[in-house]
């Protein structure tokens, strides 16, 4: 085993590799404070960066965008804690006047409600990462569902709320529109996280 980072405690042999979880991949880079600010920093700037990449759906207040893909990256690379960080000063200085929400947009919107499933999504998926839901295609495939799904269950009734629509009618704008892309998403999940630790021969 390499001795160039420290193993967290109880981290344990992945089953299917040999590989050791209880890390995530940014416990990779040696550990010190200023890594975690810049991890948290970087990671909220990807997701705003990521935010730009926006199209607009027809009959929709919620534009297609990368953001749900890279707060989900963020927090499955960042693990749990770094990656609420993150998401959260996404999110607070987008609130505060800062035009990185999507299609260059600040303060409270009716689609505000994803980015706080974003926020509660990161969580989830990096919590499962340290339980090396990382390592594999189908593993990962979970663990996007599962952040995919917290996003909506927040995201889709804060809609319904802030644009005055019938729960039906805020499913109809803000999920069915997203579920393909969604699945190239995670599809491109699939592929990226597991081949990173493969690289990495972790």
């Amino acid at each position: 085993m390499s001795t160039a980072a420290p193993i967290l405690p109880h981290s344990r042999k992945d089953s299917s590799g040999g590989t050791p979880t209880g890390q995530v991949l940014a416990d990779l880079i040696p550990a010190s404070r200023v890594r975690d600010i810049a991890l948290v920093v970087g990671g909220a700037a990807l997701t705003g960066l990521a935010a730009q990449l926006s199209v607009p759906v027809p009959g929709s207040p919620v534009p297609v965008t990368g953001q749900t893909f890279a707060a989900l990256l963020v927090g499955t690379t960042l693990g749990a804690r770094r990656g609420v960080a993150s998401l959260a000063l996404y999110a607070l200085a987008g609130l505060a006047g800062l035009p990185w929400f999507a299609q260059g947009t600040s303060g409270f919107s009716v689609s505000f409600g994803y980015i706080l499933g974003m926020i509660l999504a990161s969580a989830a998926v990096g919590a499962l990462a340290r339980r090396g839901a990382d390592r594999s295609v189908w593993r990962t495939a979970g663990a996007m569902l599962v952040g995919e799904a917290i996003i909506y269950a927040i995201g889709v009734p804060y809609l319904a709320y802030a644009a005055d629509m019938s729960l039906s009618a805020a499913i109809a704008a803000g999920l069915t529109p997203f579920l393909l892309g969604d699945a190239l998403k995670a599809a491109l999940a699939m592929g990226v996280l597991p081949t990173t630790w493969k690289l990495l021969k972790r």
